[in-house]
């Protein structure tokens, strides 16, 4: 059996690696390092690594006892950030080069794919059993809802000064519930995705475009695209809704003055394992990215669940919406936010050659 050169293997590591010399300096970095951290590989290479990484620890000593020792460490959860994103829990591996003992090889085990696949998975499962309650309770609820508002409006016939604030009020938070019922029932009445090959940046696009002369006509909207992203296959208008979505939220949290940034790119390590044991990849990502205050931290985890918003006068339909559409089109859809910046990525997959 012929085995791959080292430089193959190297740069097929599924895993972010990095080498380090005596000085704890990057002397090699691979490709999954470069997009995990999102720094090339020529940004790195000489630098100390404690200082572009802030990692919570003790690198100097693990790496000391490491080459002291010349046997590997393990340390987990960790906090490592670049400091143009959110901390990324993690664990990492750290282990002597066999005939260089002095080199280290750090490998980077990301902690935020499996936890956010598990929330996904919860999150679809909550959405399905959330769906059916909603639509059974918007229906028994607006039948008396209509009774009291018509009643309110007979007393008022005959009513006049602070007697008829209350019933003028009565009617108005009646037509105010109804609305948010209507919107429970649109939330569960969304047909099933019609499956073509889509261009998504047409789709950001449209999105784009229509929040620019809506709620978004205030923001600066950054487009940061690939061009050479194949299609993915999905329902262009129900993918139009999502981002509409995403990018309204984005406007309403940084008050209509900011900055949203539209990027997308290719990622072929992450997939998703299916229902049946199968695996399917999720290599087309889309990042919604706005400069806001951030997601509160304690709805950060529950964010896209139903009836979960932020915002004081939120249904927290609209991300739970969102995450229905992206299920349902075999994506997966996730969240980091700090003050200062809030992503949203969307991970899809590539339409099939054939269609």
């Amino acid at each position: 059996m012929n085995l791959p050169p080292p430089g193959i293997i190297w740069n097929s590591l599924p895993l972010p690696a990095l080498m380090l010399d005596v000085n704890d300096r990057v002397i090699e970095i691979n490709p999954a390092a470069e997009l995990f951290l999102n720094l090339s590989a020529r940004a790195l290479k000489g630098q100390a690594l404690g200082e572009r990484l802030a990692i919570s620890a003790p690198l100097e000593e693990i790496f000391a006892r490491v080459r002291k020792n010349r046997s590997a460490l393990f340390v987990n959860d960790v906090d490592l950030t670049t400091g143009e994103r959110a901390p990324v829990q993690c664990n990492l591996q750290a282990a002597p080069i066999a005939d260089d003992p002095e080199t280290v090889l750090l490998l980077i085990s990301p902690r935020e794919i499996a936890d956010r696949l598990g929330r996904a998975s919860m999150v679809k499962s909550a959405a399905r059993s959330a769906i059916g309650m909603a639509e059974m309770l918007a229906h028994e609820i607006k039948n008396p809802l209509a009774g009291i508002a018509g009643a309110a409006q007979l007393l008022s016939m005959g009513l006049s000064g602070e007697d008829l604030e209350l019933t003028d009020l009565i009617v108005d938070e009646t037509r105010r519930i109804v609305k948010l019922l209507e919107q429970v029932e649109q939330f569960g009445n969304v047909r099933p995705p019609e499956m073509k090959p889509v261009n998504i940046h047409d789709v950001l696009d449209r999105a784009r475009k229509s929040a620019g002369v809506g709620f978004g006509a205030h923001m600066l909207i950054v487009e940061d695209y690939d061009p050479s992203l194949p299609p993915t296959l999905g329902d262009a208008d129900q993918l139009t809704q999502v981002f509409l979505n995403l990018l309204k939220n984005a406007s309403e949290a940084a008050k209509g003055q900011g900055t949203i940034r539209l990027r997308t790119f290719y990622d072929y390590a992450l997939r998703l394992r299916r229902p049946d044991g199968g695996g399917q990849r999720l290599p087309l990502q889309v990042e919604v990215i706005d400069d806001g205050p951030g997601i509160p931290a304690d709805l950060a985890s529950s964010i896209f669940e139903p009836f979960v918003s932020g915002r004081e006068n939120g249904t927290g339909l609209g991300l739970a919406l969102v995450s229905k559409i992206i299920s349902e089109h075999n994506g997966w859809i996730s969240v980091e936010s700090a003050p200062g910046r809030t992503l949203f990525r969307i991970s899809l997959p590539v339409a099939p050659k054939e269609l």
